[in-house]
């Protein structure tokens, strides 16, 4: 059955193609809350919250593409907006963080490690843009569209987002220099 059908049997009131609708998009969904708020426990209510929205929305919704769309503008309108709530420095434990690196892809996990921690630095919008951007694969009038923010700010916020990380790494990898040559 395609999406656009298990979404109309969905609107229909058939709540097992509304669950086959959660089930063929949960991943996106929590892997987006994931990425844009850094913890597991926050990323799994976050998307049963979206999912919750979405049940009363169904109507609403279009089609397959236009249901992809909304669940990622919902996600990260709903993660900016948790995390502009949230203090700013918060402390994981160590345990918690060594849950979040996977070596599946065989990359440097230490690398993926710190690469996570600078994008969780940046500010809410310009993480979102981030994550819809390499994550979610979106171009910047995607992202723009998604966000309800003008192209040109979402250019804006990937070009200085990128530098402001690149020159983070830079200074990491000066300040190593200068210890090992002590």
């Amino acid at each position: 059955m395609s999406l656009d059908e298990q979404l109309a049997r969905a609107r229909a009131g058939d709540l097992a193609a509304f669950g086959d609708l959660v089930r063929s998009h949960k991943r996106s969904v929590y892997s987006l809350a994931l990425r844009m708020l850094g913890r597991r426990d926050l990323a799994e209510d976050m998307a049963q919250e979206v999912f919750m929205q979405l049940h009363g929305k169904l109507q609403s919704i279009e089609s397959g593409a236009h249901l992809a769309f909304w669940l990622r503008k919902v996600t990260a309108h709903r993660a900016i907006d948790q995390l502009r709530r949230r203090p700013p420095v918060e402390m994981t434990s160590l345990d918690d963080e060594a849950q979040l690196v996977s070596t599946v892809d065989g990359g440097d996990p230490l690398l993926q490690r710190q690469l996570r921690q600078l994008v969780l630095n940046l500010s809410p919008p310009a993480r979102a843009v981030v994550m819809l951007r390499y994550q979610e694969d979106l171009d910047p009038v995607e992202i723009a569209k998604t966000l309800d923010m003008p192209v040109n700010t979402v250019k804006s916020h990937l070009k200085r987002s990128l530098e402001t990380m690149r020159k983070e790494i830079l200074d990491q990898v000066e300040t190593r220099r200068e210890r090992h040559s002590t």
